[in-house]
């Protein structure tokens, strides 16, 4: 592929339990493209897995590890570690093979191992920034992220993070918006589950407020038997029951489009849930969508499209509420803006300089984005000396529903020598 003038190419890596992919792109280009396991297949499924070879210190990974466990001559040569975000985000140290390991070293190995496959496209210094999906984001999963970017040496400030719901909004984003401008399903094959992610705009607002409602429900998984009368009933079992389900998330809806991703989806059991969700709809299967919607959501953090300015994500992981303060701006009263909606509660951070002409009240004003309207939070600084003051306060998040604000007085120049005091409070947002 054509890479930018300095070489650089943005990433898009989908970190899961059970499988990882990897795509990319120039980011001067809206053409993304999955690494392939093998050249000229669409083999993305990269098994999020490693094997210590006993004895020696040697390690695989992915499908190379898998192989090494499948075949019989190897198999007893060897130990496989599974599920390695889950041991991660654990942090239990593991025992293998005799020694005690730490799980993010493990997941930092195979995170590596995994990059190292893009030396095909452009070698590892020459990746420009990184989004790296995953199905939840929350402050565990940060620190994981941290240790894992920190072990394999990547730059932190060209590192982001994303969940699944907001990689496919980014997908999406950059799709034409013929296939979601009413409202878009993505149904997931898991295991022994059936997760559909339904995502609709509501254009009465400005800009666009876009929206992902989650819902899983039990599904029948597993191998097809061999015989093929149980064959045929096991795949009617399953069209039927998929069918169901979608005449109940689309009854009463408008649905422009719908996406298939899980290898269960290969087959071809769905005959009649096929035909009911391609009447009017456009359908497309696949399964590099969260890897693909990373890369986007990175391609437009770098250079936001034109629906990129129209639109804003209220995902769980975004901030909902304008967060603000009225101020006396040469003379004028007026608003000044500390933290805005639409943007991710763990990047969401600020630090200001202001003074406060009298009293030992600062107050913020919070406007929520999704009804509610507004309210005013006061933080009383006990002990601040009388007469004016210059504070700095600097506003960061717990998680997504706790602001942290601490306030810092740095005196009056002159007239009145600080006195470093700081002043802590917790606000829980609606």
């Amino acid at each position: 592929m054509k890479l930018l003038s300095n070489g650089k190419i943005v990433v898009g890596f989908d970190l899961c339990d059970n499988y990882s992919q990897i795509s990319y792109a120039n980011a001067g280009e809206n053409t993304v493209e999955t690494l392939s396991l093998v050249a000229g297949e669409q083999n993305y499924n990269i098994p999020t897995l490693l094997c210590k070879k006993i004895g020696v210190n040697q390690w695989l990974y992915g499908k190379d590890a898998l192989k090494f466990m499948q075949e019989e001559e190897t198999k007893e040569q060897g130990i496989l570690v599974e599920n390695l975000v889950s041991l991660a985000i654990n942090g239990e140290p593991i025992q293998i093979d005799g020694e005690s390991y730490q799980p993010e070293s493990l997941l930092a190995l195979f995170f590596k191992r995994c990059l190292g496959m893009l030396s095909q496209i452009a070698p590892p210094e020459k990746i420009g920034n990184l989004m790296i999906t995953c199905e939840k984001v929350n402050g565990r999963m940060l620190e994981v992220i941290e240790q894992v970017v920190a072990s394999v040496r990547l730059k932190a400030d060209k590192v982001f993070i994303q969940s699944h719901v907001e990689s496919f909004y980014h997908f999406m984003l950059y799709q034409p918006e013929e296939l979601w401008r009413t409202q878009t399903l993505l149904c997931e094959y898991g295991e022994n589950e059936m997760k559909i992610s339904r995502l609709e705009c509501n254009r009465r607002t400005t800009p666009i407020v876009v929206y992902v409602k989650e819902a899983s429900f039990p599904f029948p998984t597993g191998i097809l038997p061999e015989n093929e009368e149980l064959r045929k009933e096991k795949m009617t079992h399953f069209d039927e029951t998929f069918l169901h389900l979608l005449e109940a998330e689309c009854q009463n809806q408008t649905v422009a489009s719908v996406y298939l991703i899980g290898e269960q989806f290969a087959g071809d059991w769905m005959q009649e849930s096929l035909k009911y969700l391609c009447k009017g709809r456009r359908v497309f299967q696949g399964n590099n969508l969260y890897s693909k919607g990373a890369c986007f959501g990175m391609l437009e953090r770098l250079l936001p499209g034109e629906a990129g300015k129209t639109h804003v994500f209220l995902g769980e992981d975004k901030l909902r509420t304008n967060i603000g303060m009225k101020v006396l701006r040469q003379g004028q009263d007026s608003y000044f803006a500390l933290l805005d909606a639409g943007v991710n509660w763990f990047e969401s951070e600020n630090t200001v300089e202001f003074y406060l002409q009298e009293g030992n009240v600062v107050e913020l004003l919070l406007t929520s984005l999704i009804g509610g309207g507004s309210r005013s939070v006061p933080i009383t600084l006990e002990g601040l000396p009388e007469g004016s003051s210059r504070l700095k306060m600097h506003l960061h998040f717990k998680d997504e529903k706790h602001l942290l604000i601490e306030i810092e007085d740095l005196g009056f120049g002159v007239f009145r020598p600080a006195t470093k005091e700081c002043w802590k409070q917790e606000v829980e947002l609606e």
